[in-house]
């Protein structure tokens, strides 16, 4: 698998790409008729802060592309998120940023609170196979209760959330750049994963496996899966996110992905 070596330019390429899917996510998100979510996304310079009233998770409540332009945006940024009732979360990139940045969010009541490991890979349409009880599919559209039923359960979420997961996804199938898949094992549905493509980058945004069904090599082969779909598509790189050696952090080492960057997450006390 060819290489690239880690540059200020890849950094820029990695950090783009996880602002463009999110970006996307939370505007189809926000266009669902009625905007039942409460989604606002704003810009403060480089700084994109997205913020869902109902879905309180971090993920979707935080700070993306803060650079060193930005110290001049942080009293609006906190501003924006305290008038909200939500504590700001920074993701804090390596090399966007100076000391004076990472001085002043500690002046004004934050901490770094943790890591998250962001990988990359040059695509290869390298074959694999399948063990013969695996398959794995391109979600249609009637399948998103089992996508989210997948996403919910391998998560940890509660089942009241699978109508929500699924009407919130089923919007991006229809929009360019999306894909969804399954994996089945002994045609049952066990694991599941997505991508989106957008300027020669693919990003694998989430994956997910039923608990029965982990240690059996599924989320290896669905980012097998996606790594081949992005040469087909003529991508340049693939990204992905995970926590720092977890077992997505080991899997996508093995399949060939390279450590871009540890960023760090800054939240208010």
């Amino acid at each position: 698998m060819e290489t690239i070596l880690p540059s200020p330019e890849l950094i820029l390429k990695i950090e783009q790409s996880e602002k463009d899917y999110m970006r996307e996510r939370m505007e189809a998100i926000r266009d669902r008729q009625g905007n039942p979510e409460g989604v606002e996304i704003v810009f403060f310079g480089n700084a994109m802060c997205i913020y869902s009233k109902t879905m309180h998770w971090p993920s979707f409540n935080t700070v993306k592309g803060l650079s060193s332009a930005d110290l001049d945006c942080l009293d609006d940024i906190i501003d924006f998120y305290r008038s909200r009732q939500r504590k700001v979360q920074f993701e804090i990139v390596p090399s966007r940023v100076d000391q004076r940045i990472l001085s002043e969010l500690s002046k004004r009541g934050l901490y770094q609170s943790g890591f998250h490991t962001s990988m990359y890979c040059v695509p290869s349409k390298e074959k694999f196979f399948l063990p013969d009880h695996v398959q794995i599919w391109e979600l249609n559209e009637e399948d998103f209760v089992t996508y989210a039923t997948i996403h919910c359960r391998g998560t940890g979420l509660p089942d009241n959330g699978i109508p929500h997961v699924a009407e919130n996804n089923k919007i991006l199938w229809h929009r360019p750049g999306w894909k969804f898949y399954i994996a089945y094992v002994h045609d049952q549905a066990a694991a599941a994963a997505v991508m989106y493509s957008r300027n020669g980058i693919s990003s694998l945004t989430f994956a997910a496996t039923l608990p029965k069904y982990r240690n059996q090599g599924l989320h290896r082969y669905l980012l097998k899966t996606r790594i081949m779909e992005a040469a087909n598509q003529h991508c340049e790189l693939v990204v992905g996110q995970c926590a720092f050696l977890s077992q997505s952090h080991r899997n996508m080492a093995a399949v060939g992905m390279r450590l871009g960057y540890v960023r760090t997450t800054w939240t208010e006390r």
